[in-house]
């Protein structure tokens, strides 16, 4: 039997893209993860579909394992021959019981790894705009526990030391004891003026950060409701928040804003709208999938020499052209004549990943604009080959025609309803806890709109803003019901992002 091994892994404090390169390729590699409370759930998005995933998470004191029997659970998915990778929030050997579960990996004789993670205890305060050290202000910094229990007898925590001896202290899991913490700072000397800070949920688009002094952040803690998980920072280096506060002051922080693209599609559209600061909820209201017959794409891959021109209206579009293309044994050799037009940047992106660059692009990224662009050009008699999407617009093989070419439309891919998330989207919307719906084509609009009966969506949107990608999009929306807020000057998820983020500054200037 293969020998098993595990990797001890810090997920990170929280944004996802704080993970190290080892540990998204060991987790690519697992064949068993093991994951915590404080690991994001969206670094398992890069594990393989066949890995056994278990969750053993810790929260606010409610285990679903003890640690006892986490250590077993490890050394017996080990013992069996398996890569495990046992995924702990922050970095593993900082206040998060790695070296426990190390101990226990050699007692029992099993190769293991540690790979380190970026600690909250030093993140968190950098996304509140809290450098622990700056040498205005001080030369050393103190990492402790807020978790040690204060009736347990005999303390190991030194608070004289700390209070007198070290310019910033980090309490990591210190709000259940936030007042004992405050009170024995305060005894041992350090003054209740002291800048302090509660920063909950750190490094996340949920981060909230309660700033105040030793003496009053107790007060001001209950006031806002902060809970675990959160980090205490004390120490003059506060006061520079005023100043170096970038995260929170982004210009979508703290605004929910729901993309209703497919979950392969959503990538680039949540990305841009979470470095904004935006909180994102996918909806998928399509699934792409293939043509439930291939015959007529494989005929004109075949003879796709005799087409002067193929169109490309979508990313999807040219994915599944080129893959059928690979699939039939053939390759971009077999376009070397012919010319390709596309409908969008994001469309020749696509194609420029395939190593080919479009011979037309309009200046509008729409059909329309399209058509407007190949009225320049000689048409009559050419042959255009569409592969598209099974149900579309007509207007351009229409125009196309009219212009006397001679237009073959051939399904590449379908478009189906995906329901996953409807009840996730009614219950959260329900709270008035979405700012804003995305939509970037007729297709989310209606499939949207399917998962809901029409009273009850058009009466929970009233008060949510609707943004859509082009005036194609804005106009099924409308024609269904719908208000639309927010329309893209340019039809790409950059322009899309840009307008959302106008539209909300608009409202809070």
């Amino acid at each position: 039997m293969t020998e098993g091994k595990v990797y001890l892994v810090g997920a990170g404090p929280g944004d996802p893209e704080l993970l190290t390169l080892k540990g998204a390729r060991v987790l690519k590699e697992a064949q068993v993860v093991i994951y915590d409370f404080l690991a994001n759930p969206a670094l398992l998005e890069g594990v393989s579909p066949e890995a056994e995933i278990i969750y053993v998470g810790k929260k606010g004191g409610d285990h679903t394992l003890p640690q006892e029997e986490i250590n077993a659970l490890i050394v017996k998915k080990a013992g069996e021959g398996k890569r495990v990778v046992r995924l702990k929030g922050g970095d593993p050997f900082i206040f998060g019981r790695g070296g426990e579960e190390a101990e226990e990996l050699a007692r029992a004789g099993i190769p293991f790894e540690i790979v380190p993670g970026v600690t909250s205890a030093v993140a968190v305060p950098a996304y509140a705009g809290i450098p622990l050290t700056h040498r205005k202000y001080n030369t050393s910094v103190a990492f402790i526990t807020g978790h040690e229990d204060p009736t347990k007898g005999e303390a190991k925590t030194d608070w004289a030391g700390l209070a007198a001896g070290v310019e910033t202290l980090v309490f990591l899991m210190g709000v259940k004891n936030l007042p004992f913490i405050v009170e024995q700072l305060i005894a041992h000397g350090r003054p209740a003026e002291t800048p302090a800070a509660l920063i909950r949920w750190g490094t996340t688009p949920q981060q909230r950060t309660v700033e105040g002094a030793l003496g009053d952040i107790v007060r001001k803690a209950r006031t806002a409701q902060m809970g675990p998980p959160a980090i205490l920072v004390v120490g003059p280096v506060v006061s520079l928040r005023e100043t170096l506060n970038w995260f929170e002051t982004r210009p979508l922080f703290g605004k929910t804003v729901a993309i209703t693209r497919t979950r392969e599609q959503a990538g680039e559209l949540k990305r841009r709208l979470s470095e904004r600061g935006a909180i994102c909820l996918e909806i998928p209201t399509i699934r792409i999938a293939p043509p439930a017959d291939w015959t007529e794409l494989d005929r004109a891959l075949k003879n796709i020499e005799s087409f002067q021109w193929v169109i490309f209206t979508s990313a999807n579009g040219v994915r599944f052209f080129f893959d059928r293309l690979e699939t039939l044994g053939m390759d971009l050799r077999a376009l070397k004549e012919v010319k390709i037009g596309v409908i969008g940047p994001a469309t020749a992106q696509a194609l420029k990943a395939r190593h080919l660059r479009p011979d037309l692009i309009p200046e509008k990224y729409q059909a329309e604009a399209l058509l407007e662009a190949f009225s320049l050009l000689p048409l009559s008699g050419q042959r255009v080959l569409i592969p598209r999407a099974e149900e579309a617009r007509e207007i351009l093989p229409l125009g196309l025609g009219q212009m006397g070419a001679e237009v073959s439309v051939v399904t590449a891919y379908r478009t189906l309803p995906a329901r996953e998330g409807a009840e996730v989207f009614r219950e959260k919307i329900g709270r008035g806890g979405i700012d804003c719906l995305t939509f970037t084509s007729s297709s989310t609009v209606l499939n949207f709109l399917a998962l809901f009966p029409r009273g009850e969506i058009l009466d929970l949107l009233k008060k949510t803003a609707v943004a859509c990608i082009g005036p194609i999009t804005a106009q099924t929306a409308k024609d269904n019901g719908l208000h639309v807020d927010i329309l893209a000057e340019t039809f790409t998820i950059p322009g899309l992002v840009e307008a959302v983020e106008n539209y909300f500054a608009a409202r809070s200037s």
